[in-house]
């Protein structure tokens, strides 16, 4: 006889833990912008296309609702939320926070090999930007932010850092529009490689945060006012006049 769990898979997914999969799958979709802000996910079709039945999917829906992912309305049912800028500037506030801590903590840690694969990076960072491949750019330029982070030695820090910079996938187009391209990253990225070969912890930490404040400072500029939906806020919105 079947289990419930058996009746309800498809092709691709394990019976035991159908559920968690479809969620995953459609949160990895999200994240990723294959699907992107605005598209409707239909419970009919969606449920035909991954194989199961409408109850792990609208269970998967209302998980990514309370994540903020999805939104969901009486006639439309789940659309993909669009971004907006509050959320774009309050996740970089968070990022710059992090990031600048981790190198703080993580210059006087690292040793020779440290420093050689960031150097390696970046030159491979200067190379995708030159054949204007975004994707390995941002591939390497992930992994050149990870080394300070797992090199600080923090692992509360690790973990909020693993969870956000996962949450800010489908903010990697947007941040690239508001940077005028991927050659000035590079710049920035040697600037802070340059410090950090100088042992300056506090030097390499000053300028990691600008080069994260430079979407956030577009944002609030014309060239940002037609990316987003929403009204620009001013950078500073989350501090008060005494």
């Amino acid at each position: 006889m079947s289990t419930p769990n058996q009746t309800e898979a498809g092709p691709g997914f394990e019976n035991r833990t159908l559920r968690e999969r479809v969620f995953e799958h459609l949160r990895d979709g999200i994240l990723s912008n294959r699907l992107a802000p605005g598209t409707e996910l239909h419970e009919v079709a969606l449920a035909a296309s991954l194989g199961v039945s409408r109850g792990p999917l609208r269970e998967a829906l209302g998980r990514l609702a309370a994540e903020g992912l999805v939104t969901v309305t009486p006639r439309r049912g789940a659309v993909v939320r669009k971004l907006t800028r509050r959320e774009f500037v309050e996740a970089y506030q968070v990022r710059e926070a992090l990031e600048s801590l981790a190198v703080r903590l993580a210059v006087p840690q690292l040793d020779e090999a440290d420093r050689g694969e960031l150097r390696r990076l970046h030159d491979d960072m200067v190379g995708h930007a030159r054949d204007g491949d975004a994707q390995a750019f941002f591939d390497d330029n992930r992994r050149f932010h990870e080394i300070f982070v797992e090199r600080s030695g923090n692992e509360r820090l690790q973990r909020m850092h693993a969870q956000l910079i996962d949450q800010m996938g489908r903010l990697m187009s947007k941040s690239q529009e508001l940077r005028g391209g991927l050659e000035q990253s590079v710049a920035e990225h040697g600037a802070i490689l340059e410090a950090v070969d100088a042992g300056d912890a506090e030097r390499a930490a000053r300028l990691l945060e600008e080069h994260i404040e430079v979407p956030q400072r577009v944002l609030d500029s014309a060239d940002g006012a037609d990316l987003f939906d929403d009204q620009p806020i001013p950078l500073d919105h989350h501090k008060r006049e005494d």
